[in-house]
C-alpha cells in the first residue's frame, strides 16, 4: 500500500487494485456474487458486537465535538441495525443480476442485428459522511454490479467503518470475491477525498453520500463523473380534496417517523380552501414538532413562529418544519419549483385529475401521491440496499441501486457485412 501520507499515491495505488478486481468481477458469475454477498452477510452478523463496541466509540467521540442530533442519529447502530444492515447485504444478493441482461434488440435491413447490454461501470468511489451503513450498501451494490468501490467515510465514523468493511471483505473474500473489490480508504485526511476526485482514469464515477458542504465540493472539484445526492427539500401537498385523517397520518410520517433522513419533510403547503388547516398544523405540533409559518398560517395558528425566508430553501433534518398556505396547485406547483432540490416531494388528495397534475407538473426524481415522503428508500422500492437518491436528470435518477450502477455497450453481430 502507498503512503497514506501522499493521497495521490495512495489512490493511485487503490485505483489500480480496484481496476484489477473490477475486471474480474466484469465476469463473474451471478451466482457466485450472490453468494459471496451472502457469505458477506453472515460475517457482518457474526461481527455484530464488534461494530456495536467500535460505533460506540464513534457516538461518544462525535457528541463530544458536539455533532447535531440528526446527524448522530444516522451515525448510531445497535444491533437491530446492524441486523438490518446484514439484511440489505443479503437482499442484494438474491436480486436479479442486471449486467449483461439485453435492454433492446433490433435487427438492420442488411442484416446486422444490434443489442444494447447491461455491463458494469468499472470503478466507483464512493465519499460518504455519518451513515456507516452506506459501508455496506455500496459494497454490496457495486460487488453485484459487477464493479470495484473505494470507500471513504467521514472521520467520525471511522472505527464503524473500518469494523464493518473488516467483517465484509472477509465474508467477500471467503465467498471468492477479490479482497480489493472493496476498499477503504485508510486515512481520515480531507486531501484523500481530492486526490479521488482528480482520480479521472483511475476512478470511473464519484458519488457522494453527505451534506450540502459535501457534495457541492465534489460537484466544484471533481475531474471524474459524479452522480449527484443533493439535500433533500421536500414538500408534502394537502389539497383542498384532501380526507383530513389521511393528512394528518402523511404529514406527521413524513415530518417524524425519522428526521434526519433525506425523505423527511421539511416544507408542508395547504390549500387555503383546505378546511381543516389549523387542526392539520396542530397535529404536527403535537407530534413534538416546531413549525414555522407564513403569515397566512400564522393567523389560523397564532402560536406559531413566522418562517423568514430562509427556511424555505432550509434541509433542517431535525423536527422542524415550515408550512406555507397556498392558492391550490399551481401555488404549490411553482412553490416547489422555486424552493425545492427535485428529491422528493408528495400530494394529499381525494381528486384524481388534480394528483396526476401535481405527479406530471413536479420536476423531482420521486413523486408520490397520498404517499409519505419517508418512502423514497430503494429497499421501499424493491430495489434492495441503495447508494443513494440520485436527483439530477442524467444517467440516474431517484434511488440509485443495481441498475444505476451499470452502464451500457452496443454489440452487433454480423455475418461478414460491410460497408462499400
Amino acid at each position: 500500500m502507498a503512503d497514506a501520507e501522499n493521497p495521490t499515491e495512495l489512490i493511485a495505488e487503490m485505483g489500480r487494485r480496484a481496476r484489477s478486481a473490477a475486471l474480474v468481477l466484469a465476469s463473474m458469475p451471478s451466482t457466485r456474487k450472490a453468494a459471496a454477498l451472502a457469505s458477506a452477510a453472515e460475517s457482518i452478523r457474526a461481527a455484530s458486537a464488534t461494530i456495536v463496541a467500535a460505533n460506540a466509540e464513534d457516538m461518544t467521540r462525535s457528541a463530544d465535538a458536539g455533532l447535531s442530533g440528526a446527524l448522530l442519529d444516522r451515525l448510531r447502530l445497535d444491533e437491530a441495525r446492524v441486523a438490518a444492515m446484514a439484511d440489505g447485504v443479503a437482499a442484494v444478493a438474491a436480486l436479479a443480476d442486471p449486467v449483461g441482461q439485453v435492454i433492446d434488440a433490433s435487427e438492420r435491413p442488411n442484416g446486422l442485428k444490434l443489442s444494447r447490454v447491461r455491463v458494469p461501470i468499472g470503478v466507483i468511489g464512493i465519499i460518504y459522511e455519518s451513515r456507516p451503513n452506506v459501508t455496506a450498501d455500496a459494497a454490496a451494490l457495486c460487488v453485484m454490479a459487477g464493479n470495484a468501490a473505494i470507500l471513504r467515510g467521514g472521520s467520525e465514523a471511522v472505527k464503524s467503518n473500518r469494523a464493518i468493511h473488516a467483517a465484509l471483505v472477509e465474508g467477500l473474500k471467503a465467498g471468492g470475491v477479490p479482497v480489493d473489490a472493496v476498499q477503504l480508504v485508510p486515512t481520515t485526511d480531507r486531501a484523500a477525498v481530492g486526490a479521488m476526485l482528480k482520480a479521472d482514469g483511475v476512478i470511473d464515477l464519484i458519488i457522494p453520500r453527505g451534506g450540502k458542504g459535501l457534495v457541492a465540493r465534489v460537484q466544484a472539484e471533481a475531474r471524474v463523473p459524479v452522480l449527484a445526492h443533493l439535500d433533500g427539500i421536500n414538500h408534502v401537498y394537502v389539497d383542498a380534496s384532501a380526507d383530513p385523517a389521511m393528512a394528518e397520518a402523511v404529514v406527521a410520517d413524513a415530518k417524524m417517523r425519522r428526521t434526519g433522513v433525506c425523505g423527511s419533510m421539511e416544507t408542508l403547503l395547504i390549500d387555503r380552501d383546505y378546511t381543516d388547516a389549523a387542526a392539520l398544523i396542530q397535529s404536527l405540533i403535537a407530534t413534538g414538532c416546531e413549525v414555522r409559518g407564513d403569515a397566512s398560517a400564522r393567523a389560523l395558528v397564532p402560536e406559531i413562529a413566522a418562517a423568514d425566508a430562509a427556511d424555505w430553501d432550509t434541509e433542517y433534518l431535525d423536527a422542524i418544519a415550515s408550512v406555507a398556505i397556498v392558492d391550490g396547485i399551481d401555488a404549490a406547483v411553482a412553490h416547489i419549483a422555486r424552493h425545492g432540490s427535485h428529491h422528493t416531494d408528495a400530494i394529499v388528495a381525494e381528486d384524481a385529475a388534480v394528483a396526476e397534475r401535481f405527479l406530471t407538473a413536479v420536476d423531482s426524481a420521486i413523486v408520490l401521491w397520498n404517499a409519505s415522503t419517508q418512502f423514497a428508500d430503494g429497499g421501499e422500492f424493491g430495489l434492495g440496499a441503495e447508494i443513494g437518491i440520485a436527483t439530477g436528470r442524467l444517467h440516474a435518477r431517484g434511488p440509485v441501486a443495481l441498475e444505476g450502477l451499470t452502464t451500457y455497450k452496443w454489440i452487433g453481430r454480423g455475418t461478414g457485412q460491410v460497408r462499400g
